[in-house]
């Protein structure tokens, strides 16, 4: 959390509130100023309710204090409408378009109104909190308290807190961030987007010991200074059934877990941003950034086609000592549309890190495979009737370190043991479709879900050795070549949006950021110095494996190695929208 390479220098800010008792200070002064005495403390699900009463809101002396949860209806009832976005599978869903509004019981709504005009007549002070508080209209002042979704998906596994309006404490964590990603996350995001130009603090309980709150234009102010320069996201690290050990060793993490299997840190739809003002450090969703700064950071290319979502992800998936990853397919875009209601499909890549102990990457199917067979062999395993015979099935290659694999949607692939993969992809992240898992169980005794209904829908059965070889593996192209510098085009396939380009680098050069956001990473050598030809940002520094977003507002920038005694050059993978 405190790594200075994850850390937003915001200058110029002077509004950021630090712990309980100088947030309450600030809040009552502007209730002071105010005529009426309405004040309204919205909450992203799972924010601790409980906390916020008993530190900021009881401390501001209210006359009356409503929860918002009073006007919503039952929990049950809850259910019971979204049951077709749930559906049965402990994995997928189909995605909600709901609005707060289509849970409201009328009546109660009613009533508190009446009791909060009422009260506002009188001049009383009046603190409406919870999840949809922002709904009542006379609010005089609005509090944003915001979390990211990482942080939602930990205190589901917390056992500590249940989804909106399921009373589902406890319940598998695979099914809680189900709920969360296709309907809870969805409805308080759009509330999220219509209320923000009303907000007037930000609120950081991310630390509840350590509480932070910021007006919205400085806010505002802040991400206009993340937009104007390279920045990196507050990665976070998750164990594994197949994790491995690099990772571990190589950035001294995690050394209580049993393994680490994943590094998000590339994902501003979960990531986090770090903001560090006057000295105090305040934690807010990347998501935000995507919301409210669409144009600067995506390019009104990339806008225009995917909306204010940002389309490319980075992470790392580590299974040095550990295992092979799940044999898995992704969605072809028309399923994907058709069944789940997503709008673009999780096209990716392999880039290898690292490779040991003759370690291989699986793609596609052996020429001559028939899909019947493979499917019938397929569902034996998961009935645990035989062992799935993958060398029968399966065509697979020896990885070495920077090669490239292209993997469009509807290629079946894994990643072996014994590797380091930079995956590079597409961001509607919870479209994989498991096959096999090799017989395991996960962590919690569960054995982990596969999904042959859907992927036998989406192989592509064509995308065999032949065509593997020649579409997917190394699809390395030379661009420019010079003294003390190469730049390669890498992948990824003519079908998938993105582009990625590596850069060998001995010395400087400047690049041009093709009209979209880049996502940068270093994958070999010490790193490197992003710096602007127009001197409009200080120059970034930037670590091995960093993950680096550029917004698309900085045309081009300068890329220069830093170099020691073992290193003379750095190789640099660069992502961006075709």
């Amino acid at each position: 959390m405190n790594n200075p390479k994850e850390k937003i220098l915001i200058e110029d800010v002077t509004s950021l509130n630090s712990g309980y008792e100088e947030i309450v200070k600030t809040l009552s002064k502007a209730i002071k100023a105010q005529p009426k005495k309405v004040v309204g403390i919205e909450c992203y699900p799972t924010t601790n309710e409980e906390l916020l009463l008993k530190k900021i809101i009881e401390p501001l002396q209210p006359d009356c204090i409503f929860n918002s949860n009073d006007i919503f209806l039952p929990a049950e009832k809850v259910t019971e409408i979204i049951a077709a976005n749930l559906t049965d599978d402990r994995v997928f869903g189909l995605m909600s378009h709901h609005k707060f509004e289509d849970f409201i019981d009328e009546e109660k709504f009613i009533q508190q109104k009446k009791l909060i005009a009422g009260k506002r007549v009188e001049n009383k002070l009046v603190v409406i909190y919870g999840v949809g508080a922002s709904l009542f209209e006379s609010i005089d002042i609005l509090v944003y308290s915001d979390l990211t979704r990482w942080e939602v998906q930990n205190r589901y596994k917390s056992k500590e807190y249940s989804n909106w309006k399921a009373e589902n404490t406890g319940e598998d964590p695979l099914k809680m961030i189900k709920r969360g990603y296709y309907f809870e996350w969805n409805i308080a995001d759009r509330q999220k987007k219509r209320k923000f130009s009303t907000i007037d603090f930000l609120l950081d309980l991310h630390r509840e010991n350590d509480p932070k709150m910021i007006s919205q234009p400085d806010y505002l102010k802040a991400l206009s200074k993340v937009v104007s320069q390279p920045f990196s996201l507050v990665p976070f690290y998750e164990p594994g059934i197949w994790g491995g050990t690099w990772m571990q060793e190589k950035f001294s993490i995690g050394q209580d877990e049993k393994n680490l299997a994943w590094c998000f840190n590339g994902v501003p739809e979960e990531n986090s941003l770090l903001l560090e003002i006057e000295n105090q450090l305040f934690e807010t969703p990347a998501t935000n950034l995507v919301l409210l700064k669409p144009k600067e950071l995506l390019g009104d290319k990339v806008q225009g086609r995917f909306g204010k979502k940002f389309p490319i992800r980075f992470n790392l998936l580590d299974t040095i000592d550990g295992e092979n990853l799940s044999l898995q397919v992704h969605p072809k875009v028309d399923y994907i549309q058709d069944v789940f209601g997503a709008t673009y499909t999780q096209d990716e890549s392999y880039y290898i890190l690292e490779a040991k102990n003759d370690a291989v990457v699986y793609l596609g199917v052996k020429s001559g495979v028939e899909k019947k067979d493979l499917m019938n062999a397929l569902e034996k395993a998961s009935q645990g009737k035989e062992t799935f015979d993958d060398e029968k099935y399966i065509y697979r290659q020896k990885m070495n370190k920077h090669d490239h694999y292209s993997i469009p949607s509807g290629t079946i692939h894994s990643s072996g043991k014994d590797s380091v993969v930079l995956e590079i992809s597409a961001t509607p992240n919870r479209f994989t479709f498991k096959l096999w898992d090799w017989g395991r169980v996960d962590f919690d005794g569960m054995p982990r879900p596969v999904h042959l209904e859907h992927g036998k829908e989406n192989i592509d059965i064509f995308k065999d050795q032949n065509w593997v070889t020649q579409e997917l593996i190394n699809p390395f192209v030379k661009l420019v070549e010079e003294a003390g510098y190469l730049e390669e085009k890498t992948g990824l396939h003519e079908t998938e949006f993105i582009e990625t380009r590596r850069h060998t680098l001995e010395k400087s050069k400047l690049v041009k950021n093709h009209n979209s956001v880049n996502v940068l990473c270093v994958v070999e050598g010490e790193g490197i110095i992003i710096s602007c030809p127009t001197m409009s940002f200080k120059p970034f520094k930037v670590d091995y494996c960093q993950v680096v977003i550029v917004p698309e507002q900085i045309t081009e920038y300068i890329i220069e190695p830093i170099k020691n005694s073992q290193t003379k050059s750095v190789k640099l993978v660069q992502a961006f929208v075709k």
